[in-house]
């Protein structure tokens, strides 16, 4: 078993791609843009935890956990910009704010342990 699969930030990442990855099947109307780039921001969550525990430095390792908080991030972004088009209601996006709020804080914890 690899490092990363052991981790609950890592599994919880690929429980929010797998959401947003039944979000945007469950909408095939929505914009095809919007779609590829929260499938891509939502991937680069787990990916990004993946790839920063197999590096050797804590440098590097925390550079992959800014990128993956940074997607978290975008996600957000994504989805109060479909909220705003009313594509998506306030329930839905308070609930993925959440998911990719406790993940940001998550990834914020680990980044704050490798400066230390």
């Amino acid at each position: 078993m690899f490092e990363f699969e052991k981790l609950t930030v890592y599994q919880k990442a690929k429980s929010f791609d797998q959401k947003v990855l039944s979000f945007v099947y469950a909408h095939p109307s929505l914009y095809k843009v919007i779609t590829n780039q929260l499938k891509r921001a939502s991937l680069s969550i787990p990916l990004n935890i993946a790839e920063g525990t197999g590096r050797s430095t804590k440098a590097d390792r925390k550079h992959f956990y800014v990128i993956a908080r940074g997607s978290a991030f975008e996600c957000v972004a994504i989805f109060d910009i479909l909220k705003d088009r009313k594509n998506t209601d306030e329930e839905v996006y308070n609930d993925f704010y959440k998911k990719a709020e406790e993940l940001s804080m998550m990834l914020f914890a680990m980044m704050k342990k490798l400066s230390s």
